[in-house]
């Protein structure tokens, strides 16, 4: 029998990085933890990537996922911006890879037609799957937080076969 796999998943973001954590066992899929890492506005590039880092590795020593999956980037016209997602999934993906744990990247569309069927769903759509597939009660106003179980979810959907 397989034994539970816990995903973290990451949506990440130098302002708001959503994270959600959920074990999967034999189909059953249970929320076990989500929040934000909402580093400080006013502090320097170099700080506000040591709070994601240091703030991601806490989260990762005290889940213990086996796996991240993480949004991957995604084109942008405003290329300023699109560096600076970089540069947090960087810190993010060094994170788990300094903690020994896999990390899987997928693609803002693979995520949405995953989890609602369509790769061109809009936020709230994915939002309100993510509470019916989860049973969640009462999600989070955070959008980044119910993107960030989907794209845990969606390594989930991903793997089933495995």
């Amino acid at each position: 029998m397989k034994e539970i796999e816990r995903v973290i998943g990451v949506d990440p973001g130098l302002t708001t990085t959503g994270f959600g954590i959920i074990d999967e066992k034999a189909g059953q899929t249970r929320v076990v933890a989500y929040g934000t890492i909402k580093p400080p506005l006013k502090e320097t590039l170099a700080n506000r990537l040591e709070f994601l880092n240091s703030h991601m590795t806490n989260l990762l020593g005290k889940f213990e996922p086996h796996v991240m999956a993480i949004e991957d980037t995604f084109h942008s016209k405003n290329v300023k911006s699109a560096l600076l997602l970089g540069q947090a999934r960087g810190v993010l993906l060094l994170a788990a890879a300094s903690n020994g744990i896999v990390a899987i990247d997928y693609a803002p569309r693979k995520v949405k037609q995953s989890v609602v069927g369509s790769g061109a769903a809009d936020k709230k759509q994915v939002q309100y799957m993510v509470k019916q597939i989860l049973k969640i009660d009462s999600m989070p106003k955070s959008l980044d937080v119910s993107d960030a179980l989907a794209i845990g979810l969606c390594h989930i959907n991903q793997n089933k076969y495995l």
